[in-house]
């Protein structure tokens, strides 16, 4: 028998590994629901099952896969959790996982039209129906990228370019403190100090003010200082803010500012009729950015510039070579490449694609008003226990709310809350994050996985009452 290359397994041996990556899988998919979100790790457990020498050679197959099943899989926090409520989950479908899976297996690069021109064309498509869903103009188009600080990234790229000329020198960019602090590391890699960014103080919806604004922009030019930019919220990570897009909009085009909106959480709403009234002037802004792995269900990473003038992100990314020109076909071929930072890509759009093939852009838009409900519900058993303070109301899907039930001071009621949180994650029923609102530790859901149910967030809101109750009796944590 031939010896098989380097690198290679058997026709036989690559069947029954994907045999049993396959029950991996699926079994993740079914049995999620009865595991533990959060499963506590040990760095000694840790190095002990994974701390080893350079292997010299090889190890079968299913030994490596038990390794990352017990060592990995099992250590884990699953943010696709139906009980996973801190930060923003990562919901993800399972049609997106299997197309995922077809990408890396064919190794497709999507740099280029060359080669892979049908992967291409779906990017091309998948953007096209994103920009008619977010209805921006048809001169309008956009890429895929890792995230949203890339898509943000991206697009202030686009804007210090078309309003700057890439001479950033006594230039000024604004945005509120609740924006966030990947745009402010994006103006970073951009070569903007500290100093040419104007953080506004939002207001008592954590808004951006538009007379702050408009106040702050007319004092630099006094100054001497070039405003470009206004980087709007279309839904905060902290508090599902949607800044004034109207406004903005209107105020910017008048000014000649660009204004960007940071749609990464939030901007998939505007699938739906609820999301779209309360992101009204949203297809307005020069440039939006967006995080399909957030509420539209796929899997890490897919993020996505989209700029209103898809031109200007050839303008401002294209770069030659003479290992390029092969690349450099009709102009009716677009090359990724030239939109966006990457040359070496993978294929993100698939994912997107086969998923909203699969299920229909209707099953999406009842998946998104799912997690609105999902935190109004949330919010209607806080209201039912006096225990519990409202710090912000179900918006976008993210509620705030602070344990304040025998507690006076700032210090104290900070101190219990973080403790609630804390014992929580530990038990692993559920995992329910802190933040900081304006100096008040509160306690924040995020409810936008579909597949969670009224018990899962009833139970939490209980678990996370009894918790509380219990350290103000003096019995520690129970739950």
């Amino acid at each position: 028998m031939q010896a098989l290359p380097p690198l290679t397994l058997s026709e036989a041996d690559m069947r029954k590994v994907m045999a049993e990556v396959s029950d991996i899988i699926v079994d993740h998919y079914v049995n999620l629901h009865k595991q533990p979100v959060t499963l506590p790790s040990t760095l000694p457990s840790l190095r002990l099952g994974l701390d080893e020498p350079v292997p010299q050679k090889p190890v079968a197959v299913h030994d490596v896969l038990e390794q990352v099943k017990n060592f990995v899989l099992a250590e884990m926090t699953h943010n696709d959790h139906p009980r996973n409520f801190a930060f923003v989950p990562g919901p993800s479908n399972f049609v997106s996982t299997v197309a995922d899976t077809l990408a890396s297996a064919f190794n497709i690069f999507c740099g280029a039209w060359i080669g892979p021109s049908g992967a291409a064309q779906i990017e091309i498509v998948t953007i096209e129906w994103l920009r008619q869903l977010f209805g921006f103009p048809e001169t309008a188009g956009g890429l895929f990228v890792s995230g949203g600080s890339m898509a943000n990234l991206t697009c202030l790229s686009v804007a210090r370019h078309a309003k700057l000329g890439d001479n950033a020198n006594n230039a000024t960019i604004y945005f509120s403190d609740q924006t966030h602090s990947s745009v402010a590391k994006g103006l970073k890699i951009l070569g903007f100090q500290h100093y040419q960014l104007r953080k506004l103080t939002s207001d008592a919806q954590f808004r951006l003010p538009l007379d702050a604004l408009r106040a702050k922009i007319s004092s630099d030019r006094q100054q001497g200082l070039v405003p470009f930019c206004v980087v709007a919220n279309a839904g905060t990570t902290n508090t599902g803010a949607v800044d004034d897009l109207e406004a903005l909009s209107e105020f910017c085009e008048q000014e000649g500012l660009w204004l960007h909106a940071d749609g990464a959480y939030g901007g998939s709403a505007a699938l739906t009729e609820e999301g779209k009234a309360l992101l009204k002037g949203l297809d307005k802004v020069h440039s939006l950015a967006i995080d399909p792995h957030k509420w539209l269900f796929q899997p890490y990473e897919i993020g996505c510039a989209l700029v209103r003038d898809k031109a200007l992100l050839k303008d401002t990314f294209k770069v030659t070579a003479e290992y390029l020109k092969i690349l450099e076909g009709g102009t009716e071929q677009p090359n990724f490449s030239d939109y966006g930072v990457q040359l070496t890509r993978g294929f993100r759009a698939l994912k997107l694609w086969m998923s909203l093939k699969a299920f229909g852009v209707d099953a999406f838009r009842e998946a998104i008003d799912i997690g609105m409900e999902h935190a109004r519900d949330v919010e209607k058993y806080l209201r039912a226990d006096p225990c519990w303070e409202i710090v912000t109301p179900a918006n976008l899907g993210i509620v705030n709310f602070r344990f304040v039930e025998g507690l006076t001071g700032v210090d104290a009621i900070n101190s219990v809350n973080t403790a609630i949180a804390d014992t929580m994650i530990l038990s692993g029923f559920a995992f329910v994050a802190p933040t900081s609102l304006r100096g008040q530790t509160v306690l924040r859901l995020c409810t936008i996985n579909p597949r969670t149910t009224k018990d899962d967030i009833e139970e939490t809101i209980r678990r996370l009452a009894q918790i509380g109750r219990d350290a103000m009796s003096g019995r520690g944590h129970r739950v």
